[in-house]
């Protein structure tokens, strides 16, 4: 990881009239998986603190976004995954008081049916791999975000830190279902796992950045992770670069722009 200087975004502007991808949606379902992992994290913290008596109980857990724009976490029960334990009601934020807590309408819903049934399908497949297709690191867990939309049914797996310090970005995957449930295909979306030091004590870090080898511009993966770190890190810019665009993503506007290469190799020229 080395130091690069801050970019301009009008200064970039200039430059950026070739035609390139869009990264809206990218930005659009990182932001919203950003928003589940957050409701899971808030949940999980008051779920521990609150009902100790449950916690052998758990079976699992999951965030989703409902009707206006609330978003809802729930806990599943491990002899019956359709008994909800417990059912969390928070602000599009998320913020981390919730709004309410449901622990009397225990019979999950029909949508969260199919969420709990895609997660525990993307579950038993990571632990049941045969093929080395996932990959596990020490001091690492993986993280699930089902999601289901009119454009997708998926389950996204990310890696995440056991311990604090840094960022992991890398060794994530999407598996995609049909309406039936059932996994059609699995994709790989890095081909390693990248750690990021939240600080550089011999450096001021301004901006961070990886390489691309699968995707050609940033992955929603990898905006969700910054966002959730964002907080913790002195950085605020992270960029990533494949063979043929660069994306730069800014992580306190929650603001994303693609460059093509050819236009970024020529800045750096001068």
């Amino acid at each position: 990881m080395r130091k690069i200087f801050t970019l301009s975004f009008l200064l970039i502007s200039l430059f950026a009239f070739s035609k390139k991808p869009n990264g809206d949606k990218e930005l659009a379902l990182g932001k919203q998986m950003y928003k589940l992992e957050k409701a899971s994290w808030y949940s999980t913290d008051h779920f521990l603190a609150t009902y100790p008596d449950k916690i052998d109980s758990i079976g699992g857990y999951l965030s989703y976004l409902g009707e206006n724009d609330y978003v809802y976490s729930i806990f599943f029960s491990r002899n019956d995954n359709y008994s909800i334990l417990a059912r969390y009601k928070f602000e599009n934020t998320p913020n981390s008081v919730p709004v309410s807590v449901d622990t009397e309408n225990t019979i999950a819903f029909e949508n969260e049916r199919n969420l709990i049934a895609i997660r525990q399908d993307a579950y038993k497949k990571l632990v049941e791999s045969s093929d080395n297709f996932f990959q596990y690191y020490e001091n690492t867990s993986y993280n699930f975000i089902p999601i289901i939309s009119k454009s997708e049914r998926a389950v996204y797996i990310l890696t995440a830190p056991r311990e604090n310090g840094y960022v992991l970005i890398g060794n994530d995957y999407k598996l995609s279902y049909n309406k039936k449930n059932e996994m059609v295909k699995k994709k790989k979306l890095h081909n390693s796992l990248i750690t990021l030091p939240y600080s550089d004590s011999e450096s001021e870090i301004t901006t961070t950045m990886h390489s691309h080898v699968i995707s050609d511009i940033i992955d929603p993966t990898d905006i969700c992770t910054l966002l959730l770190y964002k907080e913790f890190v002195d950085w605020n810019q992270h960029i990533v670069i494949s063979k043929d665009y660069v994306s730069i993503f800014e992580m306190d506007k929650e603001t994303l722009l693609i460059l093509t290469r050819k236009v970024w190799d020529k800045m750096y020229k001068k």
